[in-house]
Protein backbone atom coordinates (compact mmCIF):
# COMPACT_ATOMS: atom_id res chain seq x y z
CA UNK A 1 0.00 0.00 0.00
CA UNK A 2 2.51 2.44 0.80
CA UNK A 3 4.93 1.60 -1.98
CA UNK A 4 1.50 2.54 -4.22
CA UNK A 5 0.85 5.66 -2.73
CA UNK A 6 4.73 6.49 -2.89
CA UNK A 7 4.13 5.72 -7.08
CA UNK A 8 1.62 7.62 -7.19
CA UNK A 9 3.25 10.74 -5.64
CA UNK A 10 5.90 10.19 -8.20
CA UNK A 11 3.76 9.89 -11.49
CA UNK A 12 1.71 12.78 -10.10
CA UNK A 13 4.46 15.29 -9.70
CA UNK A 14 5.64 13.96 -12.93
CA UNK A 15 2.24 14.97 -14.54
CA UNK A 16 2.27 18.81 -12.51
CA UNK A 17 5.53 19.39 -13.94
CA UNK A 18 4.21 18.64 -17.49
CA UNK A 19 1.38 20.65 -16.91
CA UNK A 20 3.64 23.27 -15.63
CA UNK A 21 5.95 23.02 -19.21
CA UNK A 22 2.62 23.11 -21.17
CA UNK A 23 1.84 26.29 -19.04
CA UNK A 24 4.89 28.11 -19.66
CA UNK A 25 5.39 27.02 -23.05
CA UNK A 26 1.98 28.69 -24.43
CA UNK A 27 1.83 31.84 -22.11
CA UNK A 28 5.50 32.76 -23.03
CA UNK A 29 4.83 31.83 -26.54
CA UNK A 30 7.88 29.95 -26.88
CA UNK A 31 8.84 28.99 -30.80
CA UNK A 32 7.67 25.08 -31.63
CA UNK A 33 11.40 25.11 -32.62
CA UNK A 34 13.08 26.46 -29.42
CA UNK A 35 10.88 24.26 -26.89
CA UNK A 36 7.48 21.95 -27.85
CA UNK A 37 4.96 21.95 -25.32
CA UNK A 38 4.33 18.26 -24.13
CA UNK A 39 0.76 17.79 -26.00
CA UNK A 40 3.21 18.60 -29.56
CA UNK A 41 5.66 15.80 -28.19
CA UNK A 42 2.71 13.64 -27.40
CA UNK A 43 0.72 13.87 -30.77
CA UNK A 44 4.49 13.83 -32.92
CA UNK A 45 4.98 10.43 -30.58
CA UNK A 46 1.29 8.92 -31.99
CA UNK A 47 2.05 10.38 -35.69
CA UNK A 48 6.00 9.27 -36.73
CA UNK A 49 5.70 6.08 -34.21
CA UNK A 50 5.96 3.84 -37.57
CA UNK A 51 9.18 5.75 -38.75
CA UNK A 52 10.65 5.51 -34.92
CA UNK A 53 9.75 1.98 -33.92
CA UNK A 54 12.56 0.74 -36.21
CA UNK A 55 15.31 2.70 -34.90
CA UNK A 56 13.89 2.23 -31.31
CA UNK A 57 14.20 -1.97 -31.96
CA UNK A 58 18.00 -1.55 -33.62
CA UNK A 59 18.72 0.51 -30.40
CA UNK A 60 17.32 -2.26 -28.00
CA UNK A 61 19.48 -4.76 -29.88
CA UNK A 62 22.61 -2.94 -29.05
CA UNK A 63 22.06 -2.00 -25.97
CA UNK A 64 20.75 -5.98 -24.84
CA UNK A 65 23.87 -7.27 -26.65
CA UNK A 66 26.39 -4.59 -24.90
CA UNK A 67 24.76 -4.78 -21.66
CA UNK A 68 25.50 -8.99 -22.00
CA UNK A 69 28.82 -8.33 -22.83
CA UNK A 70 29.46 -5.79 -19.77
CA UNK A 71 28.07 -7.89 -17.38
CA UNK A 72 30.21 -11.14 -18.24
CA UNK A 73 33.45 -9.11 -18.22
CA UNK A 74 32.59 -6.83 -15.36
CA UNK A 75 31.84 -10.11 -13.33
CA UNK A 76 34.97 -11.95 -14.83
CA UNK A 77 37.33 -9.11 -13.04
CA UNK A 78 35.62 -8.36 -10.47
CA UNK A 79 36.08 -12.08 -9.59
CA UNK A 80 39.80 -11.98 -10.82
CA UNK A 81 40.21 -8.90 -8.39
CA UNK A 82 38.97 -10.48 -5.49
CA UNK A 83 40.47 -13.77 -5.43
CA UNK A 84 44.16 -13.00 -6.28
CA UNK A 85 45.27 -9.68 -4.29
CA UNK A 86 48.29 -8.97 -6.14
CA UNK A 87 46.42 -8.76 -9.32
CA UNK A 88 43.82 -6.81 -7.71
CA UNK A 89 47.25 -4.44 -6.31
CA UNK A 90 48.40 -3.90 -9.39
CA UNK A 91 44.98 -3.00 -11.72
CA UNK A 92 42.43 -1.96 -9.66
CA UNK A 93 43.66 2.07 -9.79
CA UNK A 94 44.07 1.43 -13.38
CA UNK A 95 40.59 1.17 -13.24
CA UNK A 96 39.50 3.32 -11.39
CA UNK A 97 41.57 6.08 -13.45
CA UNK A 98 40.20 4.78 -16.50
CA UNK A 99 36.89 6.37 -15.24
CA UNK A 100 38.35 9.82 -15.52
CA UNK A 101 38.46 9.34 -19.24
CA UNK A 102 35.06 11.06 -21.25
CA UNK A 103 33.87 7.78 -23.47
CA UNK A 104 33.60 10.34 -26.36
CA UNK A 105 36.97 11.00 -26.53
CA UNK A 106 37.61 7.22 -26.90
CA UNK A 107 35.15 7.34 -29.73
CA UNK A 108 37.49 8.89 -32.55
CA UNK A 109 39.89 6.36 -31.31
CA UNK A 110 37.70 3.53 -31.59
CA UNK A 111 36.70 4.30 -35.32
CA UNK A 112 40.15 4.09 -36.35
CA UNK A 113 41.38 1.56 -34.68
CA UNK A 114 38.04 -0.68 -35.29
CA UNK A 115 36.27 1.23 -38.09
CA UNK A 116 32.47 1.99 -37.83
CA UNK A 117 31.16 -1.59 -37.57
CA UNK A 118 29.54 -3.24 -34.99
CA UNK A 119 32.48 -3.89 -32.61
CA UNK A 120 33.55 -0.31 -31.88
CA UNK A 121 29.85 0.45 -30.85
CA UNK A 122 29.86 -2.85 -28.59
CA UNK A 123 33.13 -1.51 -27.22
CA UNK A 124 31.77 1.49 -26.18
CA UNK A 125 28.32 -0.21 -24.43
CA UNK A 126 30.44 -2.91 -22.75
CA UNK A 127 32.66 0.02 -20.95
CA UNK A 128 29.91 2.28 -20.14
CA UNK A 129 28.38 -1.07 -17.99
CA UNK A 130 31.51 -2.43 -16.80
CA UNK A 131 32.60 0.00 -13.88
CA UNK A 132 29.63 -0.08 -11.81
CA UNK A 133 29.21 -4.12 -12.19
CA UNK A 134 33.30 -4.37 -11.18
CA UNK A 135 33.10 -2.54 -8.14
CA UNK A 136 29.67 -3.34 -6.85
CA UNK A 137 30.75 -7.15 -7.25
CA UNK A 138 33.59 -6.15 -5.20
CA UNK A 139 31.84 -4.62 -2.68
CA UNK A 140 29.82 -7.56 -2.56
CA UNK A 141 32.58 -10.06 -2.08
CA UNK A 142 34.03 -8.12 0.64
CA UNK A 143 30.52 -7.57 2.74
CA UNK A 144 30.52 -11.19 3.51
CA UNK A 145 29.99 -12.15 6.95
CA UNK A 146 33.35 -12.91 8.93
CA UNK A 147 31.65 -15.34 10.99
CA UNK A 148 30.52 -17.17 8.01
CA UNK A 149 33.49 -17.57 6.52
CA UNK A 150 35.49 -18.47 9.49
CA UNK A 151 32.71 -21.04 9.56
CA UNK A 152 33.80 -22.07 6.09
CA UNK A 153 37.36 -22.27 7.31
CA UNK A 154 36.59 -24.57 10.02
CA UNK A 155 34.85 -27.26 8.15
CA UNK A 156 37.88 -27.40 5.47
CA UNK A 157 36.04 -25.70 2.92
CA UNK A 158 38.59 -24.78 0.11
CA UNK A 159 39.10 -20.81 -0.86
CA UNK A 160 37.77 -21.77 -4.07
CA UNK A 161 34.61 -23.71 -2.20
CA UNK A 162 34.54 -20.55 0.28
CA UNK A 163 33.71 -18.30 -2.70
CA UNK A 164 31.47 -20.29 -5.02
CA UNK A 165 29.40 -21.53 -2.30
CA UNK A 166 29.49 -18.35 0.64
CA UNK A 167 30.76 -15.42 -1.43
CA UNK A 168 29.63 -15.27 -4.71
CA UNK A 169 25.72 -16.13 -3.51
CA UNK A 170 26.10 -13.84 -0.60
CA UNK A 171 27.09 -10.87 -3.23
CA UNK A 172 24.14 -11.14 -5.24
CA UNK A 173 22.35 -7.96 -4.24
CA UNK A 174 25.25 -5.95 -4.61
CA UNK A 175 25.80 -7.84 -8.24
CA UNK A 176 22.23 -6.86 -8.87
CA UNK A 177 22.66 -3.09 -7.69
CA UNK A 178 25.30 -3.07 -10.44
CA UNK A 179 23.51 -4.65 -13.07
CA UNK A 180 20.48 -2.45 -12.58
CA UNK A 181 23.05 0.59 -12.79
CA UNK A 182 24.51 -0.51 -15.84
CA UNK A 183 21.06 -1.75 -17.26
CA UNK A 184 20.44 2.22 -16.93
CA UNK A 185 23.69 3.29 -18.84
CA UNK A 186 23.76 0.56 -21.74
CA UNK A 187 20.64 2.32 -23.59
CA UNK A 188 22.56 5.56 -22.87
CA UNK A 189 25.93 4.33 -24.04
CA UNK A 190 24.05 2.57 -27.11
CA UNK A 191 22.90 6.26 -28.31
CA UNK A 192 26.20 7.76 -27.93
CA UNK A 193 27.95 4.29 -29.73
CA UNK A 194 25.07 4.96 -32.65
CA UNK A 195 26.28 8.53 -33.35
CA UNK A 196 29.57 7.11 -34.26
CA UNK A 197 27.62 6.11 -37.49
CA UNK A 198 25.03 3.64 -37.93
CA UNK A 199 22.10 3.23 -40.23
CA UNK A 200 19.61 2.67 -37.47
CA UNK A 201 18.84 3.70 -34.11
CA UNK A 202 17.63 6.28 -31.82
CA UNK A 203 20.85 8.32 -31.81
CA UNK A 204 20.43 8.33 -35.91
CA UNK A 205 16.76 9.31 -34.90
CA UNK A 206 18.03 12.55 -32.43
CA UNK A 207 20.83 13.33 -35.17
CA UNK A 208 18.22 13.39 -38.00
CA UNK A 209 15.87 15.75 -36.31
CA UNK A 210 18.27 18.09 -34.91
CA UNK A 211 19.91 18.43 -38.29
CA UNK A 212 16.20 19.82 -39.36
CA UNK A 213 15.29 21.38 -36.31
CA UNK A 214 12.44 19.40 -35.21
CA UNK A 215 12.53 19.14 -31.61
CA UNK A 216 9.68 17.82 -31.22
CA UNK A 217 10.95 14.70 -32.68
CA UNK A 218 14.32 15.29 -30.21
CA UNK A 219 12.00 15.32 -27.27
CA UNK A 220 9.81 12.24 -28.47
CA UNK A 221 13.63 10.24 -28.58
CA UNK A 222 14.61 11.36 -24.88
CA UNK A 223 11.64 10.30 -23.72
CA UNK A 224 12.06 7.13 -25.24
CA UNK A 225 15.52 6.23 -23.87
CA UNK A 226 14.15 7.18 -20.28
CA UNK A 227 11.60 4.88 -20.87
CA UNK A 228 13.62 1.74 -22.40
CA UNK A 229 16.16 2.56 -19.58
CA UNK A 230 13.06 2.19 -16.98
CA UNK A 231 11.87 -0.94 -18.60
CA UNK A 232 14.93 -2.53 -18.76
CA UNK A 233 15.89 -1.77 -14.48
CA UNK A 234 12.35 -3.62 -14.07
CA UNK A 235 13.47 -5.73 -16.02
CA UNK A 236 16.90 -6.44 -13.93
CA UNK A 237 14.86 -5.92 -10.65
CA UNK A 238 12.04 -9.01 -11.76
CA UNK A 239 15.57 -11.16 -12.38
CA UNK A 240 17.21 -10.46 -9.01
CA UNK A 241 14.02 -11.23 -7.34
CA UNK A 242 13.43 -14.30 -8.73
CA UNK A 243 17.36 -15.31 -8.09
CA UNK A 244 17.76 -14.21 -4.53
CA UNK A 245 13.97 -15.30 -3.80
CA UNK A 246 14.26 -18.24 -0.42
CA UNK A 247 17.87 -17.27 0.09
CA UNK A 248 17.31 -16.15 3.85
CA UNK A 249 19.64 -13.18 4.43
CA UNK A 250 20.58 -13.06 0.96
CA UNK A 251 17.28 -11.77 -0.13
CA UNK A 252 16.24 -9.87 3.41
CA UNK A 253 18.89 -7.90 2.15
CA UNK A 254 18.46 -7.06 -1.09
CA UNK A 255 15.07 -5.52 -0.28
CA UNK A 256 16.51 -3.02 1.49
CA UNK A 257 18.61 -2.05 -1.33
Amino acid sequence: MKQALHKGRTIFFIAFLLFVWELIVHMAEVPHWLLPAPSSILLEAFQSYQAFLPHAFATVQLALLGLAIGIGCGLTVAIVLHRFTFIRELFYPILIMSQNIPILVLAPLLIIWFGFGLLPKLIIICLVCFFPIVIAAMDGFRQTDAALKHYFEMIGASKAQTFWKLEWPYAYPAIFSGIKIAATYSVMGAVIAEWLGAKKGIGVYMTLAQSSFRTDRVFVAIFAIVLLSLLLFSSIRLIEKFMVKGRGYYAQHSKHR
